[in-house]
């Protein structure tokens, strides 16, 4: 693994951790709440943003994007909640009806525009385009220690590593509402948290975690990194503060196996092609999840 490695695989790879981290770690707090659809919801309503975006600004611009995307987020939960108070309706056939729509009108705006030119279509909406965040600038490892070889890593990167940071700050800053309201809300009520806050700024974490990964990694990983790392840590252990540590480990592994058994072990096997980025971590994510729960030490408790 030397300066050809540095060069086209660890940004990638680097891309893909910190997208998976940061979906994980609100994830973790959804799947308490037994809302881990909105993580797929979410993952999905932000395609028709991006798309308008684009149509607006007439460029992949990185700004536009997200907040086009964050705008589509903020305009779902609001149509979620809607649906849900007029039509009394449960709240996650709210979130299925939403979500589909959202992102059919998605893809049917980028079906009647002229994206092909700037590679934004469906597939890069779900599998994003993480074979192409290369670093050509690059010289080896001794790069990583150069000012100027790291400002020219690319923006998708920083904006993970931002976006990880600032998720890992409120979960620390908030930890104790968060695992109130994700175990008993009613007593969190009662206690004066302010659970209906605390809720709405979790929803808003875990669509800014998929806002930032999604023109990287696509929605599959986000999907998969918001459900099964901390689902698969919750098969593991009943300590809140360990589910979450093994959770960002999970989805460190799922990424860096599924990275290399997707680009190498074709290779080695001596086949020319080699496998999708993004569906091979979310394989990866999916059959350790499965794998918890077949073997995990609380399997049998319901979650």
């Amino acid at each position: 693994m030397g300066s050809e490695f540095v060069a086209l695989g660890l940004t990638p790879v680097l891309i893909s951790a910190f997208a998976g981290m940061a979906c994980a770690l609100p994830g973790n707090f959804l799947v308490l709440r037994k809302q881990a659809l909105i993580g797929d919801a979410i993952s999905h309503v932000v395609l028709p943003g991006i798309v308008v975006a684009y149509l607006l600004t007439g460029q992949v611009s990185t700004w536009p994007m997200m907040l086009g995307a964050a705008g589509a987020a903020v305009i779902s939960v609001v149509l979620i909640e809607m649906i849900r108070r007029l039509g009394r309706i449960e709240y996650g056939a709210a979130m299925g009806v939403i979500f589909t729509t959202m992102f059919a009108a998605g893809v049917l705006l980028l079906e009647q525009s002229d994206t092909s030119r700037v590679h934004l279509d469906v597939e890069h909406a779900l599998f994003g385009n993480l074979e192409t965040l290369i670093w050509l600038q690059s010289d080896g490892w001794g790069s990583l220690l150069d000012p100027v070889s790291l400002a020219q890593l690319p923006p998708q990167f920083f904006r993970m590593v931002i976006a990880f940071f600032v998720i890992s700050a409120f979960t620390y800053i908030f930890w104790r509402p968060l695992v109130l309201i994700s175990f008993d809300e009613a007593y969190a009520r009662t206690i004066g948290t302010q659970a209906t806050v605390i809720g709405f700024l979790l929803v808003v974490l875990a669509a800014m975690a998929a806002v930032a990964a999604f023109d990287a990694v696509g929605s599959i990983i986000v999907i998969a990194m918001i459900l099964c790392p901390p689902a698969t840590a919750r098969l593991l252990t009943n300590d809140i503060k360990t589910q979450v540590f093994l959770s960002l480990i999970l989805a460190l592994g799922a990424t860096l196996i599924g990275y290399v058994t997707a680009g190498y072990l074709p290779l080695w096997l001596g086949y020319s092609n080699t496998l999708s980025a993004a569906g091979m971590i979310a394989t990866v994510s999916g059959l350790l999840l499965a794998f918890s729960a077949i073997y995990g030490r609380h399997r049998k408790r319901v979650i």
